[in-house]
This record gives C-alpha cells, structure tokens and sequence, in this order.
C-alpha cells in the first residue's frame, strides 16, 4: 500500500515537472514568435434605439418676484407688524412710520381744496346773473367778461387743490408700509426708532415661494439637439432639479424660456424652469444640478458593456476603421439599458467594436476577427493536468475498498 503511495506520488511529481519544462519551452517559443502573433476577438456591429435626449447642467434657484421694501417717505419709524423669517401676504402691514406730519398735511389739503371750491361755486352763481343782465344790457360787457374770469381762474384753482391733496392722502399712504407681494419676509435692516427715507436703503427682502425660477446655462450645441428632436425651439420640455447633496426635488419642473442670446464667453444659452414649491423646499439663491428632457426619442447608439473600458482620460473602446484594425475611441455614455451603453458621442450606427478578446488588442496593430473565442490551450492543458490528479487518486481510493 505505501509503495503504491510512493508511486503516485512520483508520478505527480513527474507530471509537474514535465509541466515546468513545457511552459518554459511554451514562453521561449511564444517570445520567439510574439511580434507575429494575431490576437484573435469577436466584433459587433453598433446599433441604436429610440432614446429621449437629456443634459445636465449647473442651475440656480431664484424667486419669481423679490422685492426690497423700502420707505417712499421720510419719517421715524414707531412700528413693526411681523417676524422676521414669517411668511406674508401681499397687502399685509409691515412698518408704520410716524404719521401725524402727513395727517396734517392731509386736513390742510382738504381745507384748501373745500375752500377753492366755495369760491368756484360763488362765481359760477354770479357768472348766471351777470350772463343774464349783460343779455338786457344791465351791465357792460367788460364786467361780464371779469366774472367769467375769475370763474375760470377759480376752477383751476379747485384742480391745483385736489391733486395737493391727492398727493397729501398718497405721502400719508405710505406711513403704513405693506408688503407687495405674497412670500417670506428676511432680515429687518432698519429697526423701530431709526429714522427713514427712500435713500436710506431697504428695509427688508420679501422673497415669493411657490412658484420659483430655476435658472440653468445649456450648450448651445446641446440646445440645437433638443430643438431639433423636439422639431423647434420654442417649446416647453420637462426638467428635474437635484440638491447639491444629490438628492432628487419631488416636483418636475417645466423649462418654459430661454434667452435670447448665447454667451459669447462660454458658448452657452441660459434657460429658466418653473417649479411648484408648495413646502417651500426651494429656498432662493440655492444651487444645484439639472436635468433637461427632450419631448421626442430619437435614435441612439449602444454598445455592449463588456465592450467599454476607463481609465483617467475616461471610458474608451476599439472601434474598427475600413482595414479593420482596431482604433482607441474615447465615448460618451449616458445611461446603461438592457446591458449595453447608451452613447452620445464617439461612434454612430454602424460602426464595428471589439466585444471580447481585449486584453492583447494594441491599437493600430492586426487582429483576428472570429465568431467565438475558445478557451486557451495553456488553460486547456492545465486542466487535463488536474484531472490526471484526480483520476489516480481516484483509482487509489477504488482499490483501498
């Protein structure tokens, strides 16, 4: 029994060492003709699907309406209504500066205006009579033409009234400063006891909420594809906004303007969006990313995934030129579907790319275009080394029953 151990395990050892000298014979002959061989790979023809179009871009959140309240009047401020940081309505009393200057102002008007209009109704009294006894030649004409006169005189007087005390009832107005439209209030600036005018600055900031702008630059070669899957310009596309942290809106978005110019410096068009924002999660001034939808699919090449690769520069496959030998072609990918990359740039419909057998393709140099790659002989062999191994052990087990 120990013999036949002995044996075995001479007869491995032989079958290694046999191994040894053959793959060392293997590299010299391999070395030998190395610069010959033709590494043999498997190609596919690229295709394309129906996809619809998006792009990313750089966005900023604004209000639609943001307003710096400030003061039209001079005076001292006695009041504030609110909190900062509250939410209100448009119409909403916010401050009130001291009034009574301009409630004076407003009695004077008045009293001005009442008294211009005693003397018009005086005069155009007297101008019946006069109209009446320069008919029967009672009074001379001249004294007729005085009293039309002053009528006239009195009745522009009554209009200079009313609009000084038009402008006493707007200045006295403006002593309670409201909020002009719906949204949050920000910081006070100017608290109560300072004293005011329109040149002091703003009070405060009211910002609108729902709904909000999303503003975002596009390239203009990107804007020129979506307008011409979209077969126009002006038309509205769906959009989505992601938080710097990464994290998706809830609301879909509408892209409903575009500028009217691209940016010279950075060959871009600036778009807008408007979002719902009924929980006030857009918050203005913020930024983040967003993603632009055609309404349209239009056809789209793809590649399988086992055909593209990465390094620094980015992902990479061997694409065939008309000799059939293989070129490094740096692609674009958008997103992964059904195994395969969907790619915006780099290669169309049609082209042929290598989908195995990468690892000793050499840019430039011949290949071996086949159906199937087999498996290698060295691998072919070590596993028929195995199961010599097993085999005996096998036979050795057998007989020890």
């Amino acid at each position: 029994m120990r013999g036949k151990i002995i044996l075995i395990l001479l007869i491995m050892f032989g079958l290694i060492a046999a191994r040894a000298l053959y793959s060392h014979f293997s590299t010299m002959s391999a070395g030998k003709r190395g610069a010959f061989s033709v590494p043999a790979v498997t190609v596919q023809e690229v295709k394309s699907i129906p996809v619809t179009y998006s792009f990313e871009a750089p966005a900023r959140v604004s209000a639609k309406y943001r307003v710096e309240v400030t003061a039209r009047i001079s005076g001292y401020l006695t009041k504030s209504y609110f909190k900062e940081g509250d939410y209100v309505k448009a119409g909403q009393l916010l401050f009130e500066i001291e009034p009574l200057e301009y409630k004076l102002a407003v009695q004077q008007a008045k009293g001005n205006l009442d008294n211009a209009r005693a003397q018009l109704n005086y005069y155009e009294k007297q101008l019946a009579r006069y109209e009446e006894l320069v008919s029967k030649d009672y009074v001379a004409r001249s004294d007729y033409d005085n009293m039309l006169a002053q009528r006239d005189a009195y009745k522009a007087q009554v209009s200079l009234t009313e609009g000084a005390y038009r402008d006493a009832l707007r200045n006295y107005s403006y002593t309670q400063v409201k909020a002009p439209v719906d949204g949050r209030i920000g910081i006070i600036n100017v608290t109560v006891g300072n004293y005011v005018n329109a040149q002091a600055g703003y009070l405060t900031t009211i910002n609108s909420e729902d709904p909000m702008y999303v503003t975002f630059p596009i390239d203009s070669k990107d804007y020129a594809t979506l307008s011409e899957v979209d077969g126009g310009a002006n038309v509205n596309r769906t959009v989505e906004y992601k938080f710097s942290t990464g994290m998706l809106y809830g609301e879909k978005g509408v892209q409903d303007f575009r500028d009217n110019k691209v940016d010279e410096t950075t060959g871009t068009i600036t778009l807008r969006a408007t979002f719902k924002n009924p929980h006030g999660e857009l918050i203005q001034g913020d930024y983040g990313r967003i993603t632009i939808f055609s309404n349209n699919k239009a056809p789209m090449p793809i590649v399988p995934v086992e055909a593209v690769m990465e390094n620094q520069e980015g992902q990479y496959l061997y694409k065939l030129d008309s000799q059939n030998l293989p070129r490094l072609t740096y692609i674009k990918t958008k997103i992964q579907q059904d195994g395969n990359w969907v790619v915006s740039n780099g290669v169309n419909a049609g082209d042929k790319v290598i989908v195995a057998g990468l690892q000793k393709v050499v840019a430039g140099q011949p290949v071996k275009i086949v159906d199937k790659i087999e498996a290698s002989v060295s691998t072919k062999k070590k596993q028929s080394l195995i199961d010599i191994i097993k085999n005996l052990f096998n036979k050795k087990d057998d007989k020890a029953e």
